[in-house]
């Protein structure tokens, strides 16, 4: 079984991507990202015509979430127990979709970026992650062999060698102390990092800012994550980062990340 996650930065302006990497990679399940279109507007055709089902979750043009399965999609939930609510009036934003595909239950994930370190968005990306890790470790106390996958654009460098430069992000957000305890703490919960084993290379990124020439000039972060329950990590034969995808014209700013599960 081959999962990928991927933050497409807009599925409309790359289904024919989606479509590319779904073939290549002989997907059966793929979690998008920032998909940045309402539900009615997501562009389910070509994807069903290719033998996938859809489910996703958008508001607007910022955010979104999706899963495509050819393994089935049951059991859809929007938004995890107790998620943060963002802006006034409130509004639980289109960040996490879960679903049960393939007896997997996958959870497509787009942390808040934070803005700005002491912005308020950034206390509501340390709430978002501090609820996420509550209610995922309960999700493992309720059943310890639960098959349980976290994947998405986490917003979070946890360590100076996810970062071409820490000097260069030196006050800025996605590196602090704050978010990588964050992050570590979901770790901590019970959920592996699935691809690092595989990635194990220094400078071995997922996203590249399109200004400067970031991504020829090899200047990216590694911010996109496969976490694992227990169950879920012992079955991983091979794990990759689509670096491929991020060339050429009218590609997003961050690569697909790929898990191959055995049987």
């Amino acid at each position: 079984m081959r999962i990928a996650t991927w933050n497409v930065n807009s599925v409309r302006s790359r289904i024919d991507r989606v479509l590319g990497v779904l073939e290549r990679h002989d997907l059966d399940v793929l979690l998008l990202q920032e998909t940045k279109c309402r539900d009615d507007q997501f562009p389910t055709m070509p994807l069903s015509a290719a033998g996938y089902e859809v489910a996703m979750h958008g508001l607007n043009q910022w955010n979104g979430v999706a899963v495509i399965s050819r393994v089935g999609i049951e059991d859809v939930r929007v938004g995890f127990e107790n998620m943060p609510t963002y802006g006034e009036p409130p509004v639980a934003e289109a960040r996490a979709l879960g679903a049960t595909c393939g007896g997997i239950r996958v959870w497509s994930l787009y942390i808040p970026n934070g803005r700005e370190i002491g912005h308020e968005h950034f206390h509501y990306k340390l709430d978002w992650l501090a609820n996420l890790r509550a209610t995922a470790a309960g999700w493992l106390s309720a059943d310890a062999d639960a098959q349980v996958l976290l994947a998405g654009d986490w917003n979070v460098a946890p360590t100076d060698e996810d970062v071409w430069d820490p000097a260069f992000f030196e006050g800025k957000t996605h590196v602090t102390d704050e978010e990588r305890a964050a992050f570590r703490a979901v770790v901590d919960a019970g959920y592996a990092d699935l691809v690092r084993p595989f990635t194990a290379e220094p400078r071995t990124f997922t996203y590249w800012d399109y200004t400067q020439l970031r991504f020829p000039k090899k200047q990216g972060m590694r911010i996109d994550f496969a976490l694992g329950s227990p169950a879920l990590a012992a079955r991983v034969t091979d794990a990759e980062i689509d670096r491929e995808e991020r060339k050429g014209k009218g590609a997003s700013d961050h690569a697909p990340v790929l898990v191959t599960l055995s049987d």
